[in-house]
């Protein structure tokens, strides 16, 4: 299986994080990927063997071939049927929303096809992206597309930009009210810009800062004891941290590490 990651050009960098791609044959994992909450919006597109999502109910579908992924608050599970071959741009926070003529919360949670957000323009770009033969074309064709879509849209997003690279900054441990004020804003309506640019609270931003912080954290090795992590990345105790592990995961921590038994036997737990 091979990953890449891709350096957007510089007129999207404040937009687009970066883009990055996935390839394997026929003969790759098969197995359910687990895709966990990180506060950035996907569009992805698939040129390999669709994709099947499966849901919490049981039920599954293949996935089309060119989806936006809106924030999601909880994991998602999908699964290859074939040979992977993937390419996609990962926004920032805030990034999406000068591209589009609608406010992002209404795609949180969701996953639409590029054509329910683009119309024709979306379809063409589809066919367009599937239609390349290398991940360089498909990286050049979707930053035209994005170029020519922020240059139609009239849209100022920098006090959400402030916010989010402060929480970001911070780790998830600055306060919208300490925001509002250095940006001279009423916190409400502060909100309500935030929640409409991201998709998300930012409360709820800085909790999916912390856990992917502090996930980072851990899978690196980088810890004497999960108490201590917790409490380095903003958590109230390592209780605090386990919740929050198990609603964006759907696994507790010590089920997540099952496979490393030194990393599983720092957790205890009541149940």
């Amino acid at each position: 299986m091979e990953y890449n990651v891709y350096d957007p050009r510089e007129e999207l960098a404040r937009q687009v994080r970066y883009h990055w791609s996935l390839d394997a044959g026929a003969d790759g994992p098969k197995e359910r990927e687990r895709i966990f909450p990180d506060g950035c919006i996907e569009l992805i597109f698939n040129y390999g063997e669709l994709f099947r999502k499966h849901e919490p109910d049981g039920t599954s579908s293949l996935q089309p071939r060119g989806i936006l992924y809106g924030q999601i608050r909880s994991y998602i599970e999908v699964q290859p049927t074939g040979a992977v071959g993937l390419f996609s741009t990962r926004f920032n926070p805030a990034g999406l929303q000068p591209f589009i003529d609608v406010d992002v919360n209404n795609f949180t949670g969701r996953a639409l096809t590029v054509a329910e957000i683009w119309g024709d323009d979306g379809i063409a770009l589809e066919a367009a992206m599937i239609a390349c033969d290398n991940n360089e074309n498909r990286k050049a064709t979707v930053e035209n597309f994005l170029l020519k879509k922020l240059m139609s849209v009239a849209y100022d997003n920098r006090d959400v930009e402030y916010c989010v690279e402060s929480l970001l900054k911070s780790e998830g441990s600055v306060s919208i009210d300490k925001m509002a004020d250095e940006l001279e804003i009423g916190q409400r309506q502060l909100e309500r810009k935030f929640v409409a640019a991201v998709g998300l609270s930012p409360k709820f931003l800085a909790r999916i800062i912390r856990f992917q912080n502090t996930l980072q954290l851990i899978e690196k090795k980088e810890f004497i004891s999960f108490t201590n992590v917790a409490y380095d990345s903003g958590f109230y105790d390592q209780a605090h941290f386990i919740r929050d592990f198990k609603e964006f995961t759907g696994l507790n921590p010590k089920q997540y590490f099952s496979e490393n038994l030194e990393m599983a036997k720092h957790f205890v737990f009541d149940e």
